[in-house]
């Protein structure tokens, strides 16, 4: 048979990513190589949001229905409080959970409206940076403070 002659043949596709699911199992469609980052952010935030709803609210509670509310609050009550390594750790909990889920917020708010790369790049460093600093500072904040 001469190339003229030869019958069209289908075009075989010769790596695994080329080829459909549906060829190898029909039923289970083919995992992506790689993490699944947005899937874990979106399960973080689901979660986080629901732990900083029952620690805030139990600090809400402590700080302003217990005892003398709101009138017993100074800097003693919270370096007696924060001299504590239960209320340093409820503290610290409070304020990762909170700059991680508001700064995973932003990021996503950032993804959606950013057009170009280069600005999404750099208001993600800028966004990084910021949290960096206040988780930072927070926590030197509540693990130093001495009257």
């Amino acid at each position: 048979m001469t190339t003229s002659q030869a019958p069209n043949i289908a075009k075989t596709v010769g790596t695994a990513h080329d080829r459909p699911a549906s060829l190898d199992n029909p039923r289970s469609p083919r995992r992506p190589k790689g993490g699944n980052f947005e899937k874990n952010a979106w399960l973080f935030m689901r979660f986080s949001g629901l732990a900083l709803i029952i620690l805030t609210l139990g600090h809400m509670t402590i700080m302003l229905t217990l005892d003398n509310g709101v009138h017993r609050i100074d800097s003693a009550f919270v370096a007696q409080r924060w001299g504590q390594p239960f209320w340093q750790v409820w503290d610290l909990t409070m304020l990762w959970l909170a700059q991680l889920h508001g700064g995973n917020g932003v990021r996503t708010v950032i993804a959606d409206y950013s057009r170009k790369d280069s600005t999404r790049f750099w208001l993600n460093v800028v966004l990084a940076l910021s949290m960096i600093l206040t988780v930072g500072l927070g926590t030197y904040a509540i693990l130093t403070f001495n009257v």
